[in-house]
């Protein structure tokens, strides 16, 4: 990945239906850019400038506080940008029956992430995992993902949600479930299996 910071893949309104525009806005380019421009501060003139994002965040644990939290940061908008799309759309076959074997049916997994989500607590996101070939449910503190060697646990990223106050707290205000209720709507199942089959 890139330390180019990434263009949104759609227009601030273009989730309206469970993001309104304002909050996209802030959130992108405000927050996400911040953690871009910090990371970048962070590491310039070091040897971590010489590597990739992943290698940097497989190694977070034993970087300063500002490579790991603004990197994570960097890293985590960019999954959760592209874990949404206007409309929605099902996930692949593929990745269809993976979660049948997983999780029994979408519905359960929803409800698994959700409770994630919801259980995350203070901010964080919450995370659908590729892990030695399963798909596993996880959430990670603050700005911290699966890929570093200090998260709880470890794997590919596939689908994030964050739970972040600022990523709902003008519509939703504090009421963290009615956001994973409506972002369940615009998730991009297509990405996600585009990384599934790729992880």
């Amino acid at each position: 990945m890139s330390f180019e910071f990434p263009d949104l893949p759609y227009d601030f309104s273009a989730l309206e239906q469970s993001i309104d525009a304002q909050t996209m806005e802030i959130h992108y380019d405000r927050h996400h850019r911040a953690y871009h421009t910090n990371f970048m501060g962070a590491i310039k003139d070091t040897p971590l400038a010489d590597q990739s994002l992943e290698q940097i965040l497989a190694a977070a644990g034993t970087h300063a506080p500002a490579v790991r939290n603004n990197g994570g940061g960097f890293y985590n908008h960019i999954i959760y940008w592209n874990s949404m799309c206007n409309g929605g759309s099902a996930p692949s076959s593929d990745l269809a029956s993976a979660i049948d074997a997983e999780f029994g049916s979408l519905d359960a997994l929803q409800e698994k992430l959700t409770v994630a989500g919801m259980t995350r607590f203070g901010s964080g996101f919450a995370w659908l995992i590729k892990k030695d070939g399963k798909l596993v449910v996880t959430s990670t503190p603050n700005q911290d993902n699966p890929l570093m060697d200090c998260a709880e646990v470890q794997g590919a990223p596939l689908l994030g949600m964050d739970v972040w106050e600022h990523a709902y707290y003008l519509r939703y205000q504090n009421k963290r479930p009615d956001y994973i209720k409506a972002w369940w709507d615009v998730v991009d199942w297509a990405k996600v299996s585009e990384r599934f089959t790729a992880s």
